[in-house]
C-alpha cells in the first residue's frame, strides 16, 4: 500500500454508524422534550400566579397605588436623573473597594512576628464592618464625621460612597484573602527560587491566580454593592430613591417605588448574567476530564 493511498484514507470522512445515528436523534428528541416541558410548566405556573394575583380582592387598590401609568410616566425622568448619581456614587466606590480591599487582604496574609500588629489591625478591621450593617454605617459616617469639623463641607453622596468602601473592602478582603491562600504554596517556592522578590512574587504569580479564583465572589459582592448604593439617600442625596421618594410625596401614589425598583434590576441584571455565565464557565473548565 502506498503512502498516498494510506494518507488518503486516514483523511477519509468519519461516517457514522446506524447505532450513532439513532443515538444522536434520541438526544435531539430528548432536547426538545425537555425545552416542551420546561416551556409549558412555565406558562402555567405563570398563569396560576398571575390569575391568583388579578383575581384577588385588593388587587385594584394595589394596582391603583403601585401600578399608575401617568405617576410612573412623570416620574421617569427625575428618577433617571437620580440613577445617575447611584451610578456614579458606584463607579468610585468601587474602585476604592478594590484598593482598600486588596491592601487588606495582603495585610492579612503577610507573613513573620513583625508583621503581627497590621495582621491584627486588619483583622479587627474586617470583623468590625462585617458586622456593621451598611445602613448604620451610612449614619455614623454620614452624620457623624461632618459634625467633628475636621473638613470643609462635603456633599451627602461623598460620605455615602465612603461608608460603601468601608462596608465593602472588608467582604472583598476576606474574599481575596481565601484565594490568596488558596493558592498552593510551591507557586511561591518557584517564583522565590527564579528570583522574585516578596512583592513580585505576590503581584506576579499570587494575586492572579487569587482574583481568578475568587472573581465569582467578588463580582456577586459588587451585585450587592449595586442595591446598597440606594442607601446613600438616607442621607439626603437625592438619588433615584430620594427622587422616587419626593414624587411619592406629590403624587400620594407608590408607583416611582416601582419605577426605582425596575430601574435598579435593569442596572444589576447585566452583571448578574455575566456573574452567572462566568461562574458556569469556570465550573465546566475545572471538571473537564472528570467522571460523572
Amino acid at each position: 500500500m502506498s503512502s498516498t493511498e494510506s494518507t488518503a484514507r486516514g483523511t477519509a470522512e468519519f461516517i457514522p454508524s446506524g447505532i450513532e445515528l439513532g443515538r444522536r436523534r434520541h438526544r435531539r428528541a430528548q432536547g426538545t422534550r425537555s425545552v416542551l416541558i420546561s416551556v409549558v410548566s412555565t406558562v402555567v405556573f405563570a398563569a396560576v400566579v398571575l390569575g391568583v394575583l388579578f383575581n384577588s380582592t385588593g388587587w385594584p387598590q394595589v394596582q391603583a397605588s403601585f401600578f399608575d401609568g401617568k405617576s410612573m410616566v412623570n416620574s421617569l425622568q427625575p428618577i433617571l436623573i437620580g440613577l445617575w448619581l447611584n451610578i456614579q456614587v458606584l463607579f468610585f466606590a468601587a474602585l476604592g473597594v478594590a484598593i482598600l480591599g486588596s491592601l487588606l487582604a495582603i495585610a492579612r496574609t503577610l507573613r513573620g512576628p513583625i508583621f503581627t500588629p497590621i495582621r491584627l489591625l486588619a483583622a479587627g478591621y474586617t470583623d468590625i464592618f462585617r458586622g456593621l450593617p451598611v445602613l448604620l454605617v451610612m449614619y455614623l459616617i454620614g452624620f457623624g464625621v461632618p459634625g467633628l469639623n475636621l473638613f470643609e463641607r462635603m456633599p451627602a453622596q461623598f460620605w455615602g460612597t465612603i461608608a460603601l468602601i468601608l462596608c465593602y473592602s472588608a467582604y472583598v478582603a476576606e474574599v481575596l484573602r481565601a484565594g490568596i491562600e488558596a493558592v498552593h504554596p510551591s507557586q511561591r517556592l518557584a517564583a522565590r527560587s527564579l528570583g522574585l522578590s516578596h512583592a513580585k512574587t505576590l503581584r506576579l504569580v499570587v494575586m492572579p491566580q487569587a482574583v481568578r479564583k475568587v472573581t465569582p465572589a467578588l463580582m456577586n459582592d459588587f451585585v450587592s454593592m449595586q442595591k446598597d448604593v440606594g442607601l446613600i439617600s438616607v442621607l439626603g442625596a437625592v438619588d433615584a430613591i430620594r427622587a422616587a421618594q419626593i414624587q411619592v410625596a406629590q403624587d400620594f401614589n407608590f408607583s416611582p417605588y416601582v419605577v426605582a425598583g425596575i430601574l435598579f434590576v435593569l442596572l444589576s441584571l447585566p452583571m448578574i448574567r455575566l456573574t452567572d455565565w462566568f461562574t458556569a464557565r469556570a465550573q465546566k473548565r475545572e471538571q473537564i476530564g472528570g467522571a460523572v
